[in-house]
């Protein structure tokens, strides 16, 4: 009887680029805010997952005490800005070993304040979904600094047969 009958070739349909932007994709439905969810993950060179966030309220707040609207021309006291800590800062304040060198897969491009911190703890490559901001002057000071610091950033696209079979797999799964 032959011994190899039951081994066959085998390999992984999604890369470690898409499985870990399917993470951050996974964390940012944990947000509440109705507008931008956006989700995180720090990786390290074995591609452990080293901490993951979303963007929401400060951790112990009533949530249906704070505004989550998006209009700025009210007091800055009335406007979400001021209470949601970003999925990026989260993940760093969270997490529970050294990021540096490690890579963050985030399903937004981080803005200017997330860049500084994603910076000082000296992570190594920002991989994004969405770069919505990119013509906004916050937008263009966090690729300075990140520029500056050595911090790479790329944008990555997500396969259509991966999201066809995604769909696919929920139809099982749903009744």
């Amino acid at each position: 009887m032959d011994q190899k009958v039951n081994f066959l070739p085998v390999s992984s349909h999604l890369n470690w680029d898409e499985y870990f932007m399917f993470q951050a994709m996974m964390a940012s439905f944990k947000s509440k805010d109705p507008n931008t969810k956006v989700g995180c993950v720090f990786v390290d060179d074995n591609n452990h997952q080293l901490s993951m966030g979303y963007n929401g309220q400060i951790a112990g707040i009533d949530e249906t005490q704070i505004p989550w609207g998006n209009v700025k021309s009210v007091p800055l006291d009335q406007q979400k800005y001021a209470y949601v800590v970003h999925s990026e800062a989260n993940a760093i304040l969270h997490a529970k070993a050294d990021l540096a060198h490690s890579r963050c897969y985030v399903t937004l491009f981080p803005c200017h304040e997330c860049a500084k911190m994603i910076a000082t703890v000296k992570v190594k490559e920002v991989i994004y979904l969405s770069d919505k901001y990119q013509d906004t002057v916050e937008n263009a000071i966090a690729k300075k600094i990140f520029d500056m610091s050595g911090v790479k950033y790329r944008e990555m696209k997500i396969r259509k047969d991966i999201v066809n079979d995604l769909f696919k797999y929920f139809e099982t799964v749903i009744p």
